[in-house]
């Protein structure tokens, strides 16, 4: 969800490889981010009309995006705008969770394409709420899309949670108890695959974004930054075996 589409275009293609090809028009100014012809993510003008913050918005697949939507609201969520129509991919909604969090739903066509996490440079390998209170969170969670919670062992004793379908991880929840930004309040934190963290990091901050120190996890080095607009993402250098 971008202020300036054609300018977050140019940041994210320098910084992941991406080629943008047009998508559905439902929502405004609409590009799929391809990257080696894979679909990897969507950009749109959508935080403008919102008038919102610049911000990543993951969509969690959905059976039916109007029942989905109404048990947002059921638990105590919100849907700002949808569910409506993205000509041939499916059903869509922009929605937010008990404590503000902005994320989408997608209920797609059997023609439609969603994106999928995976490892290659420039997918998106992993989703992280950044919240206040990680279990507090994950009943809305829970109560919405059935996922099971569970405790995250990556950081002994640490307000984490990791989100289950079944045997399959599909996101984290992280409290961090009153140090969220003041501009943002809580918001969801899209990792990135990329080859190299630190190199990824200098050219985020050529580019005119900002970054935090690397950090090191039992999974691999990642990277917290900020686009110009100021929208969080992360970078995920993945550990290699050996």
């Amino acid at each position: 969800m971008a202020h300036d589409l054609p300018a977050a275009q140019r940041f994210y293609g320098e910084i992941f490889g991406w080629e943008y090809e047009p998508g559905p028009g439902t929502l405004g100014p609409y590009v799929r981010a391809l990257r080696d012809g894979v679909p990897v993510a969507g950009l749109n003008a959508t935080a403008r009309r919102l008038d919102g913050p610049a911000a990543w918005l993951p969509h969690v697949a959905a059976l039916d995006a109007d029942l989905t939507a109404n048990t947002v609201r059921e638990c105590g969520g919100t849907v700002a705008v949808g569910p409506l129509d993205a000509a041939e991919d499916g059903r869509t909604a922009i929605a937010a969770d008990i404590a503000g969090a902005g994320f989408g739903i997608w209920q797609l066509a059997e023609t439609g394409r969603g994106v999928t996490f995976g490892q290659s440079p420039g997918a998106p390998v992993w989703t992280e709420l950044i919240t206040s209170d990680a279990t507090w969170a994950s009943k809305f969670y829970q109560m919405v899309f059935g996922y099971e919670a569970r405790t995250a062992r990556t950081v002994p004793g640490a307000d984490r949670l990791t989100l289950y379908l079944g045997d399959r991880p599909v996101c984290g929840i992280r409290g961090v108890d009153g140090r969220l930004p003041h501009d943002r309040g809580s918001f969801w934190l899209v990792y990135f695959s990329v080859p190299d963290a630190d190199a990824a990091a200098a050219r985020v901050r050529e580019l005119g974004g900002e970054t935090a120190e690397p950090d090191e996890t039992p999974i691999g080095r990642f990277v917290r930054a900020t686009d110009p607009e100021g929208a969080p993402f992360a970078l995920l250098q993945l550990r290699t075996e050996g």
